[in-house]
């Protein structure tokens, strides 16, 4: 007759799962590594931003990107432009660029929104939701940060805080690999 679990067993057990739940990606708040230490090669995405012009991610290389898919309809997607906004304008030194990918909606409304929420993001059309089907986002927002060379490292999936230093340490280790010598600071933190 074999042994009946005691307490103990429960214990070692629980101890284990929690260990293998808090390993993994360096940053437990929200990011989650991709693909591996060295990233992938991350789906194509040219689109127009809503002045018209073409927007190429495979054309920003030597930026980190910060790819964000969301829709005016999505209240998380709404509530995390402001600090994205703010994020983008605090690394704006850094070679670091937010494209912010509307999923299926018309321009018109999404300008409705920029005149209630304005930001100084590139916002791009995602009109039949082509690149949110090969980027596999399933919910809104979801954001992928994509290194200098073109390789896609971290998926955020939820709204976030973009003022939350947790959040911003994937992006800033990123930023700080082309700087071995020293970190470049931003505007605002060199008038600190």
């Amino acid at each position: 007759m074999a042994a009946e679990p005691n307490l103990s067993h429960f214990r070692l057990l629980f101890f284990c799962l929690l260990a293998c739940c808090c390993s993994g990606s360096a940053w437990a708040d929200g990011w989650k590594v991709y693909s591996g230490p060295d990233g992938r090669t991350p789906p194509a995405l040219a689109l127009t931003d809503m002045e018209g012009r073409a927007v190429d991610l495979a054309a920003l290389r030597g930026k980190v990107v910060l790819v964000n898919f969301w829709a005016t309809w999505c209240e998380p997607c709404r509530a995390e432009m402001p600090s994205l906004n703010r994020l983008q304008q605090r690394l704006r030194d850094r070679n670091f660029k937010v494209i912010a990918v509307n999923i299926g909606e018309g321009r018109a409304r999404i300008q409705q929104f920029l005149a209630s929420v304005p930001v100084d993001l590139t916002i791009v059309r995602d009109a039949d939701s082509e690149f949110m089907k090969a980027w596999r986002v399933r919910i809104l927002p979801s954001s992928f940060l994509i290194d200098q060379h073109g390789l896609l490292r971290y998926q955020l999936v939820g709204d976030a805080d973009w003022n939350d230093t947790g959040l911003q340490g994937p992006i800033l280790e990123l930023l700080d690999r082309n700087n071995p010598g020293g970190r470049l600071h931003s505007t605002s933190e060199k008038q600190q």
